[in-house]
């Protein structure tokens, strides 16, 4: 099959020719519709912490079953669609049972340490994560199932609940995003978010923003002007070194910080400054089956219109600089890979 495959940091990915993958118990290899790009692939290709050389990536994927492996759940059939945590899991144990299949205790992650993921023609999922794709969901929808259920899984972080709260978002990424539109619907009062880029500022306001400022000004001054009280709950979606420490900054006393940005750097932040503001953080990471699910769900019924969300979609040809050009977005959001266009 065609991949796109990582060797080493400072180098772009490589289109090569990988080995079909096999389906062992349990599993189902798909054929990859669309894949998309995430912020940790690049930060992975940028330090090389979780990616190996070799590595094939990708783990916001939507495909069609090809091949089943012995004792795959019934019910499952060649043809049929669907999405999944990137997750190979046992599917036997407490967590998997629960849905919960981040909390395996065997847990492998797709397009991680060596499991070859999505940036490919084909790839094998757990069929005890999977979630079916029904046909009212296009397979362009099927590839923001991931990025959705993430910023889903982060606001039901939320401790105190959102409705009738006041929020912020720091960043507008495709999880800030997908977290400020979840806070919309959720019953936010003021989705407010914070973000450097002029287009993605304009992104924020289709998915659930109700103002956004621009990153540079002062936070909390803006914030106020704007909600007319400060923020009951700061959603921090960068994942950069300092970003705790900024929401922890911009903080009002009493408020609850939620972080989402999966930093895979070392970082620092001042834990008397928290203290004194009595500050409560949570840290959330990946979903749940159920999360995946209630996406789906969402998309079928007609009730998430984010097809605005995906900018570009690229073949095998243009990806490589497509995803390097991420590393410094601009109008971008959401790229997908389409390995069907050879």
């Amino acid at each position: 099959m065609k991949a796109a495959v990582f060797h080493e940091p400072g180098i772009p990915l490589a289109i090569e020719t990988a080995a079909d993958p096999a389906p062992e118990t349990g599993e189902a290899v798909i054929r990859v519709h669309y894949c998309g790009v995430c912020g940790t692939d690049l930060h992975s290709t940028q330090h090389h912490t979780d990616a190996v050389g070799g590595q094939i990536m990708g783990h916001e994927f939507a495909g069609e079953i090809v091949a089943l492996g012995s004792d795959a759940e019934s019910g499952w059939r060649e043809g049929d669609r669907l999405t999944s945590p990137p997750f190979i899991s046992c599917g036997r144990c407490l967590a998997c049972l629960q849905g919960k299949h981040f909390r395996c205790t065997g847990l492998k992650i797709t397009g991680s340490g060596g499991v070859p993921g999505g940036f490919a023609q084909y790839v094998r999922v757990h069929l005890s994560a999977a979630v079916r794709i029904p046909d009212e969901v296009s397979w362009r929808q099927g590839a923001l199932v991931e990025p959705l259920a993430v910023g889903l899984h982060a606001v039901r972080g939320s401790q105190r609940g959102l409705s009738g709260k006041n929020v912020l978002v720091i960043g507008a990424g495709p999880i800030g995003l997908a977290v400020s539109l979840w806070c919309r619907l959720f019953g936010a009062r003021q989705v407010v978010v914070s973000e450097l880029e002029p287009g993605r500022r304009e992104m924020a306001m289709k998915y659930g923003a109700t103002a956004t400022i621009d990153a540079r000004l002062n936070l909390p001054e803006q914030f106020l002007d704007l909600a007319g009280a400060p923020p009951d709950v700061i959603f921090e979606c960068v994942g950069v070194p300092g970003m705790i420490a900024h929401a922890v900054d911009v903080a009002p006393p009493g408020a609850e910080l939620v972080i989402v940005g999966f930093c895979m750097d070392p970082d620092t932040f001042m834990p008397a400054a928290a203290m004194a503001k009595e500050l409560s953080m949570r840290f959330v990471v990946g979903h749940d089956k159920s999360d995946f699910q209630l996406v789906v769900d969402m998309l079928a019924g007609g009730r998430l219109d984010v097809d605005d969300m995906i900018t570009d979609v690229y073949s095998f040809d243009q990806f490589s600089a497509g995803f390097e050009a991420l590393r410094k977005p601009t109008h971008q959001c959401k790229i997908l890979l389409d390995p069907t266009l050879i």
